[in-house]
């Protein structure tokens, strides 16, 4: 198998018609700057092509997206790499302005149909997600967000609104670049209600965003919120409670965020 630390050889360069020899390595990332294009390794062509489709597919002024680049001869993957135009820009917390953006995002979505991948993802975050929606059930640590979990999910009721792509981790994968609006360069998906998406921005920026309880109630007129947010808090709780390299720093962040969600249910 390729290292994810290898420089993307000349020839994949070419192909996506990028300069050969400029390519410079993104700081903590597997992917490389060539010119105005990024290049990624492949590790699941599946999802990858997924992805490639719904940024192509994205259509909003208010965002700025890293659009899929194909090669010379129209492919989305030479070589085991992938590319997409390079935006300029780094992670930032910015809670309401990220709010927005995923309202936004998911509204420009709203068309993209049900990724087949989905039902055979087993990672952490998908499990989770499933047990937050009461679609499945596993036992979770205590000490690890477990009991929090076990406090706030009987306050769960259902929720009527229609499913669609939602992306899980826009808070860490948007880009800022001064006043410009957000960068988007990737796509998480789950399939759940695109406000869905907002409550999990919210809920990040409460637990690791340095965000207060004013922040959930700017947002309060979306559809469903108070049991969004309490879908969303309890996905990280479980999701903290699943994995084996989470830290005591992550969960007191959780139980703040959890705290501030059961003040509005």
């Amino acid at each position: 198998m390729r290292s994810t630390l290898e420089r993307p050889p000349a020839h994949v360069c070419a192909a996506f018609g990028g300069p050969a020899g400029v390519a410079e390595r993104l700081p903590d990332s597997t992917a490389w700057r060539v010119g105005d294009l990024v290049l990624k390794p492949v590790t699941d062509k599946v999802r990858t092509l997924w992805t490639a489709h719904a940024l192509d597919y994205v259509r909003e002024p208010d965002l700025r997206v890293g659009k899929p680049a194909r090669s010379t001869d129209g492919r989305w993957i030479v070589g085991g790499w992938t590319a997409s135009r390079f935006i300029p820009g780094t992670p930032e917390h910015r809670g309401d302005a990220s709010v927005l953006a995923a309202v936004k995002l998911h509204r420009a979505t709203v068309g993209l149909p049900r990724p087949d991948f989905l039902d055979a993802r087993k990672d952490v975050d998908a499990v989770a997600d499933r047990v937050a929606w009461e679609e499945f059930e596993v036992p979770l640590e205590e000490t690890k967000g477990g009991r929090w979990f076990e406090v706030l999910a009987g306050a769960r009721r259902p929720i009527g609104l229609p499913a669609q792509v939602a992306h899980g981790e826009l808070l860490a994968g948007l880009l800022f670049d001064g006043d410009a609006g957000p960068g988007l360069v990737d796509f998480v998906p789950y399939y759940r209600p695109g406000e869905y998406g907002a409550a999990i921005v919210a809920v990040d920026a409460l637990a690791w965003g340095g965000a207060g309880r004013d922040l959930l109630e700017r947002w309060a007129h979306l559809p469903e919120w108070p049991q969004l947010l309490l879908r969303a808090v309890l996905f990280r709780l479980a999701s903290n409670a699943l994995n084996p390299r989470s830290t005591q720093a992550s969960l007191d962040g959780l139980r703040a965020a959890a705290r501030e969600v059961s003040g509005v249910l």
